[in-house]
């Protein structure tokens, strides 16, 4: 199973609760979809591996890689690739609505990890499934999302 968690915006006590979720699911590693911001709020994460992207937000890039890296995580650049069981999953923050829509229309991806908008979302495009997780901004209803891809399964987890 895949965590996934976006625009958490140093937002440290909601990354805490999401760790702690993200442990007692027992996820395999933890999406971030971008909008971490800070590079200090990374060693928040300890307890799952992170794999991540770049939000449009986001501070030190340099700085934020090398956290990734010095806790096991992953940085994966503007848009990340990964395979996980099989499945074929984009990331991407969501920024340029325009590159958005073009991967979804690849007909690359089982799976679209995206923010940005702060919005939950889980809609099937074709053959791709876009899900955002939603944020842990000020005024957003803060989720997570978990993601079982051998049975394609998303569940939302309010974070309160």
């Amino acid at each position: 199973m895949i965590g996934i968690i976006s625009d958490t915006h140093d937002n440290v006590v909601n990354v805490k609760k999401a760790v702690k979720i993200f442990e007692k699911e027992k996820v395999d590693f933890v999406v971030h979809c971008g909008d971490i911001i800070a590079p200090a709020t990374i060693k928040f994460f300890e307890g799952v591996k992170l794999k991540a992207v770049k939000g449009n937000c986001d501070g030190d890039i340099e700085l934020i890689k090398k956290r990734l890296e010095e806790s096991g995580g992953e940085y994966l650049g503007d848009i990340g690739e990964i395979e996980y069981k099989g499945k074929k999953i984009g990331i991407y923050h969501g920024t340029n609505p325009v590159k958005l829509e073009g991967m979804i229309n690849s007909k690359k991806y089982d799976y679209i990890l995206t923010g940005h908008t702060h919005i939950q979302r889980d809609e099937q495009i074709g053959k791709t499934r876009v899900i955002n997780p939603g944020a842990h901004y000020y005024g957003a209803e803060n989720s997570i999302a978990l993601l079982d891809v051998e049975k394609d399964i998303v569940k939302f987890i309010v974070v309160k």
